[in-house]
C-alpha cells in the first residue's frame, strides 16, 4: 500500500494503536490510543517497512524521534489528499509478531563497511 500510494503522487498515512505492546511513538502526539503517522520519503528517514515491523525516524515539532511499531498495530493505511485506502480490524491484525532481536551495540563506534579484492 505504501508504495502504491506514493507511485500515485500521495502521501501515504498510517493509524497506529499507540496502546499495542511494543508501539514507540512520541506519546504527546497520540489521541485516543491511536497516532496518525506520515511514512512518506520525504517526512522519514531510514525508513524500514518489514513483515512484522516498521521503524524509521521522524521529525515532530523538529525534534527527531525513532518511530517503530509491529504491523499488527496498523489501523488502517491511507493517501492524505484523497482519503482512500484501507482499514483494518481487529480480526485482522492477528496475533502479536515476536520482538525483532536488537543489534548488539559495537564497541568502539560504528565501523564502516570494507571491500577486498577476490582474484
Amino acid at each position: 500500500m505504501h508504495q502504491w500510494i506514493a507511485d500515485c503522487g500521495h502521501t501515504p498515512h498510517v493509524i497506529v494503536d499507540a496502546e499495542r505492546p511494543g508501539v514507540e511513538v512520541p506519546s504527546a502526539y497520540v489521541k485516543d490510543g491511536k497516532i496518525v503517522l506520515n511514512i512518506s520519503m520525504t517526512a522519514t528517514q531510514h525508513l524500514t517497512i518489514g513483515n512484522d515491523w516498521v521503524e524509521f525516524d521522524a521529525r515532530f515539532s523538529g525534534v527527531v524521534h525513532h518511530v517503530r511499531f509491529p504491523v499488527a498495530a496498523v489501523l488502517g493505511v491511507y493517501a492524505r489528499e484523497t482519503g482512500e485506502g484501507m482499514v483494518f480490524s481487529e480480526a485482522d491484525l492477528g496475533p502479536e509478531p515476536p520482538p525483532p532481536p536488537r543489534p548488539p551495540a559495537e564497541e568502539g563506534g560504528s565501523r564502516r563497511p570494507q571491500l577486498k579484492v577476490v582474484k
